[in-house]
């Protein structure tokens, strides 16, 4: 199974750059673009939220429009620039999975793994948590779903410490309630958005990866107290590879003109 991990796209509406000048919207066409010429097709695309910058007028349906060019199986979450009710409205026609009620969590079945879709977004703050109601949620799925089914766990905050101090202030309070759940599972993985780089980690015995941006990266400085900072280095899609035999396998695949040629022997 292949999955394309697309995160923090920050679509604003059209014509309008995110800081007044990162074109997201190209950024994204290109991402999208790029998914769909890959040699070989994902077989879900999922989304670690920050679909869109604002939220202001037209960025949900500039973003319904960019993804709609996929034409593959996608799953979305959402992430702190998200408003549940406008993601829920303009993209169930490309996520017919999304649900209803006051998160936008789910789990599912696709292929060998059940993914595990979490909501950790607390309105009007930066940071994402993993509240009392939340967890409850995600202790009775888990109590219907039998243990031999590998678990793929998603969320746009990152449960971990990435090192880049600005950040981690901003990371998802209740995390290791959530891992205390997931002891005793097969867990394959745990992707994550937020931090706007390439992270891979281990934490509470899982493996971890946080997705790099289409839209700008953050910079990576490793001081405690780094200022918050963006670049415009290369942007990427991860892309992860699942089988019984070797488990989870993340790579990378760069956006760009980067044509393969043989070696000379």
């Amino acid at each position: 199974m292949l999955i394309a991990q697309l995160t923090d796209l920050h679509v604003t509406a059209r014509g309008a750059r995110a800081f007044g000048e990162v074109d997201t919207n190209d950024a994204l066409a290109r991402a999208v673009a790029h998914v769909a010429a890959l040699p070989r097709r994902p077989d879900l695309v999922v989304v670690t939220g920050d679909v869109v910058n604002g939220p202001q007028p037209g960025e949900y349906a500039m973003a319904a429009e960019l993804l709609a060019g996929l034409g593959l199986p996608l799953l979305v979450i959402p992430g702190n620039h998200d408003d549940r009710e406008e993601l829920r409205t303009a993209l169930r026609p490309l996520d017919p999975g999304l649900p209803d009620g006051p998160y936008l969590h789910r789990m599912m079945d696709t292929g060998p793994l059940r993914i595990l879709a979490l909501d950790t977004v607390v309105p009007g703050r930066p940071e994402g948590a993993l509240d009392a109601p939340r967890l409850a949620w995600i202790a009775d799925r888990l109590a219907e779903a039998p243990h031999e089914r590998p678990l793929l766990v998603l969320m746009h905050h990152p449960p971990f410490v990435s090192g880049i101090g600005h950040m981690d202030r901003m990371n998802c309070a209740g995390a290791d309630a959530l891992a205390g759940l997931l002891r005793g599972r097969t867990v394959a993985g745990l992707l994550c958005g937020h931090v706007h780089r390439p992270i891979a980690a281990h934490w509470r015995g899982i493996p971890c990866f946080c997705g790099p941006a289409t839209a700008h990266l953050v910079a990576l400085d490793l001081e405690p107290e780094s200022p918050a900072r963006w670049t415009r280095e290369p942007p990427a899609v991860a892309l992860h590879l699942w089988d019984d035999a070797h488990g989870l396998r993340t790579h990378l695949s760069f956006i760009g003109d980067f044509p393969p040629a043989r070696f000379p022997w």
